[in-house]
């Protein structure tokens, strides 16, 4: 099993940054492909972004140009910098593996709220 601890979510205006972190409790040099879902109110949760461990990247379309989606195998933490911030973007923020040892993994989820 992984466990998974997002990070790094809270309040802020329109146009701000945040940037999310995910801690995974085991080495995630072993673990292929990570991703950053969302789940807004009343929506359903839809792919924000993934990350392979030779560094290719995923963005949904309504994140591309503002996300940037990372990981340090080192620290066993991948991370979401989120630029240029709009209301549409406030979600619960949940890290993902989607598949490892057989099964899939999620954290508990971080609030973003944007501010207009």
């Amino acid at each position: 099993q992984v466990q998974l601890v997002e990070s790094g979510g809270g309040l802020v205006q329109a146009g701000g940054s945040l940037r999310l972190s995910c801690a995974a409790s085991e080495t995630i040099s072993v673990i292929n492909v990570m991703a950053w879902y969302r789940q807004g109110p009343g929506k359903q949760r839809d792919l924000v972004a993934s990350i392979r461990n030779g560094g290719t990247t995923h963005y949904a379309d309504s994140v591309k140009g503002r996300f940037t989606i990372s990981r340090d195998n080192a620290k066993n933490t991948m991370y979401l910098q989120m630029n240029s911030l709009t209301p549409e973007d406030t979600a619960v923020y949940y890290c993902n593996v989607p598949f490892w040892k057989g099964s899939a993994y999620w954290g508990q989820g971080t609030q973003v709220t944007v501010s207009s």
